[in-house]
């Protein structure tokens, strides 16, 4: 862990053009990540998370503000320049149905990435893309398997692998879990957790998940409507929030009305039940 920042996100501003004029999905957004931890952004659908996400790895061109990583604003940089720092910040995507080609076998989404950074012998790819896959826990026999023939969690990992091929240092996970089953997700974020442990990866976790949060962040920035509502060590705004709209969203999660899959026993019991 360091107390220096990886990235420096500086009074961010994305617009989207509609119909009848311009939207601003992100106004003057500003925080930090430090080199080996984990910054959560959580919030409302809709409220600017994973706009926040794409602007980070520019796949959208922000309106104005800096996006400092290591001192380098990539907010602004031509393709060109751009290019050679796109394999330092990789993505997770939502959906791991939609986000892996399904012609591809495992082990050529994996070691694409290990190509374009200049990995020129295939037999060197393929060795590294089956460590890979050894390193999220799948088994040497998915390499020759196409993503249709592995479960939601599974293709998750898949994901995760190709974010690895590229060695970044910052890997930003927009709702990797939100699209998988409860106990899939806790798979999920132990492996998360056991590769920054392992290899000091910083991370970014988008996500309107507040046990998600809970388990894997150190940071919190809490948006709504495009805007910084609170932020602080996770823990500390979690336990006391200081916001309304933030205590409403710590409600909400409290709620066995909202949850989906299997609930908590502390939270369905009354409390006299709940064993100690």
């Amino acid at each position: 862990m360091s107390d220096t920042p990886l990235l420096d996100v500086r009074n961010l501003v994305v617009d989207y053009q509609v119909r009848g004029g311009g939207f601003r999905a992100v106004d003057d957004v500003s925080f930090t990540v430090h080199k080996g931890r984990t910054l959560a952004v959580v919030g409302e659908s809709g409220c600017g998370k994973s706009t926040i996400a794409c602007a980070i790895v520019r796949l959208i061109k922000p309106t104005s503000g800096e996006i400092l990583l290591d001192g380098t604003d990539i907010a602004a940089l031509p393709e060109r320049r751009l290019r050679p720092l796109r394999s330092r910040v990789q993505m997770v995507f939502q959906d791991p149905y939609a986000s892996l080609d399904p012609h591809l076998r495992a082990q050529d989404i994996v070691a694409e990435p290990l190509r374009l950074r200049g990995v020129r012998s295939v037999a060197e790819r393929r060795k590294q893309a089956a460590e890979l896959i050894d390193r999220v826990g799948l088994p040497s026999s998915a390499l020759d398997r196409r993503p249709p023939e592995f479960s939601g969690g599974q293709r998750q990992r898949i994901g995760i692998a190709r974010a690895l091929a590229s060695s970044p240092d910052l890997l930003v996970c927009d709702e990797a879990t939100s699209a998988l089953d409860v106990s899939v997700q806790a798979q999920v974020l132990a492996l998360l957790e056991d590769l920054q442990r392992d290899t000091g990866l910083t991370c970014i976790v988008i996500s309107h998940n507040l046990g998600v949060v809970r388990q894997i962040s150190a940071d919190l920035v809490v948006l709504r409507a495009g805007k910084v509502v609170e932020s602080g060590p996770t823990a500390e705004v979690l336990a006391a929030p200081t916001q309304p709209y933030t205590r409403a969203l710590r409600r909400a999660a409290l709620d066995p009305a909202t949850m989906t899959g299997r609930k908590p026993r502390a939270l369905v019991a009354p409390r006299e039940e709940v064993p100690a």
